[in-house]
């Protein structure tokens, strides 16, 4: 009961997780304008994301334009596209390893290949987590750079955006639902005897159950 009770659990954890990372790659707001002048009256506001830019206008209406070419991008822009596609696509295998060794499933019926199953699913989601983490931690620490840099100028100076908070909270998900995952793999948990499944009665060729099982 436990097992499965952390099963389910750690799944949740990093199912939404895997959700929101793909929530935050789509997100053009990993980067805003700064409000950092004296005016506070800002005629538009910028958006800075993995895959385009946009401009919001005081009035409410919105343009976006789609990043023209890749190599023209920054580094940390470009880096921060292929981890968090590749967590995504981690995301996607670790769930189906993890539902294949579940205890709600009956896909694989020796108990040790299902915990096994599980916890290589718990290492991938962490792994996910990991790709993740990284280009939001680098993003985070170039926006806190430029910033402070006098050399920059106002018009130039950006905030950490939604996005790098969206992924922050999928990359917890991802960790701690991992790790819940891989705990079910311990004996502790598990308990010191496999599970066994009590076999199905059989029919006779006259139509009535075998004796044998009523013995």
């Amino acid at each position: 009961m436990l097992t499965a009770c952390l099963e389910f659990v750690g799944l949740a954890l990093c199912v939404t997780g895997s959700l929101l990372v793909m929530v935050a790659c789509g997100l053009p707001m990993w980067k805003v304008t700064a409000f950092i002048d004296s005016n506070i009256v800002v005629a538009q506001t910028i958006w800075d994301g993995l895959w385009m830019s946009c401009v919001v206008q005081s009035t409410g209406q919105m343009q976006c334009k789609v990043h023209d070419s890749v190599l023209a991008l920054a580094r940390d822009l470009q880096t921060a596209r292929a981890l968090t596609i590749i967590s995504a696509v981690l995301g996607v295998v670790a769930l189906t390893v993890t539902v294949a060794g579940a205890q709600c499933t009956n896909c694989i019926r020796a108990e040790a290949v299902k915990a096994r199953l599980v916890n290589a699913g718990g290492v991938i989601y962490i792994l996910s987590g990991l790709f993740v983490l990284v280009p939001l931690c680098w993003l985070a620490n170039n926006i806190i750079v430029d910033f402070h840099d006098p050399q920059v100028p106002p018009s130039k100076k950006r905030e950490i955006g939604a996005a790098i908070y969206v992924g922050w909270a999928a990359t917890a998900m991802l960790l701690f639902g991992g790790t819940l995952l891989c705990c079910s793999f311990s004996q502790v948990v598990r308990g010191a005897y496999p599970i066994k499944y009590a076999p199905t009665k059989t029919i006779t060729a006259n139509g009535d159950f075998d004796k044998r099982h009523y013995v």
